[in-house]
């Protein structure tokens, strides 16, 4: 019965852990787009941060998109973070 605990715990842990970075999905229009800041933003304000590796794919001011991103709280930090994984243009 020992053996089946540990593997047990350590399935459920791994879950936990990645249902807190589950990817969310946002659709809005483009207010402002920074690549040298790497940042988003979109009429509501909400602000989302582009990764390093991020192709602009011809993003415009006023365009309807769609952002995959996922909340990043930093330890010892009470902001949050949102980091845009994926940016597509809705059509």
């Amino acid at each position: 019965m020992r053996f089946h605990i540990l593997p047990l715990v350590l399935v459920t842990a791994l879950g936990a852990t990645s249902a807190a970075y589950a990817s969310e999905t946002t659709t809005g229009m483009i207010k402002s787009f920074d690549m040298k800041a790497r940042t988003l933003t979109l009429e509501d304000g909400t602000i989302y941060m582009l990764p390093g590796a991020f192709k602009d794919p011809g993003l415009k001011v006023g365009e309807k998109i769609s952002v995959l991103w996922n909340k990043n709280a930093s330890a010892g930090n009470s902001n949050q973070t949102r980091d845009a994984v994926s940016v597509t243009v809705v059509k």
